[in-house]
């Protein structure tokens, strides 16, 4: 669920900001205050807030990485085409959270590392026709946004209620929204439609806060090296919206590729306990 939110997350961006019918600042800040809105109205209607004293209530740190990720999207959209775009990020986050399992002493399976390949591979001959040579600032922003989200991502997997933790992520973000807003007005850059406003709430709201808190409360079964995998899928599963909503055909280039990233978190996620189990085994003998 938290992967087809991220998918819709992407559509709702390019559509809004590739059209030009809203500034990035402006997208960006109503995008969070909207998911700022709809989760404080979960968290009262839930009424998980109260014994929220003694729960951890996300950090400062996660927001900072919150908000960096979704401003540096934002600007970087406007400069970079889809498949461009798509590939820096998900390299990016993959790149981030892989040396985050080296330094922390995860050593990597043989495995692992051929799902990683494989699964990346399928997701660069995906996108291929798409890519084109990326501007030097949009890859720059693209690059920092996937840095910050692998690093928000990675934070995110210790939390005991995702919910809470996500809300309090997006609130500690006004301040930096505030600042934004009004480096928005000073600048006179500021430019908007009501079909973006609409698609800048629909991000916010439902594909961001919502899916980032699913996304936190997957986290919990998740190593930092699944998690960065399984994002390649986001890209599989845009496509395959564009089929089922779009009429679009599904193509051979489609089925290959989804076909080696699907192999490839296979590796990842079931490789390591299927030879670890084997070589618990032979000992055994």
């Amino acid at each position: 669920m938290a992967l087809i939110a991220f998918a819709a997350n992407s559509v709702l961006c390019r559509l809004a900001l590739g059209e030009g019918i809203i500034d990035a600042s402006s997208f960006t800040a109503i995008r969070l205050f909207s998911g700022i809105v709809t989760l404080l109205i979960i968290l009262f209607i839930t009424k998980q807030n109260n014994n929220i004293e003694a729960i951890q209530k996300g950090s400062w740190s996660a927001s900072f990485f919150l908000f960096l990720y979704a401003i540096t999207f934002s600007f970087a959209y406007v400069t970079l085409t889809t498949g461009t775009g798509a590939l820096i990020l998900f390299g990016s986050v993959q790149i981030t959270m892989i040396i985050y399992s080296i330094v922390t002493g995860h050593r990597l399976h043989s495995s692992e590392w051929i799902g990683v390949i494989l699964a990346f591979v399928g997701f660069i001959y995906l996108i291929l026709p798409d890519i084109a040579t990326p501007s030097m600032m949009g890859f720059v922003l693209m690059s920092i946004s996937g840095i910050a989200w692998g690093l928000y991502t990675l934070k995110g997997r210790g939390s005991k209620n995702p919910l809470i933790d996500t809300t309090y992520n997006f609130t500690r973000t006004l301040p930096l929204l505030a600042i934004l807003v009004i480096l928005s007005l000073s600048f006179n850059s500021q430019h908007f439609s009501t079909k973006g406003i609409i698609l800048a709430i629909l991000s916010g709201s439902i594909a961001s806060g919502i899916g980032y808190t699913i996304w936190y409360s997957a986290l919990r079964g998740l190593t930092a090296m699944q998690a960065a995998v399984l994002q390649l899928l986001v890209p599989v599963i845009a496509a395959m919206g564009g089929v089922i909503f779009v009429s679009e055909a599904i193509t051979i280039r489609l089925i290959i590729a989804a076909s080696m990233i699907l192999g490839g978190i296979a590796c990842v996620i079931l490789g390591r306990y299927y030879f670890v189990q084997i070589r618990g085994a032979a000992k055994t003998y």
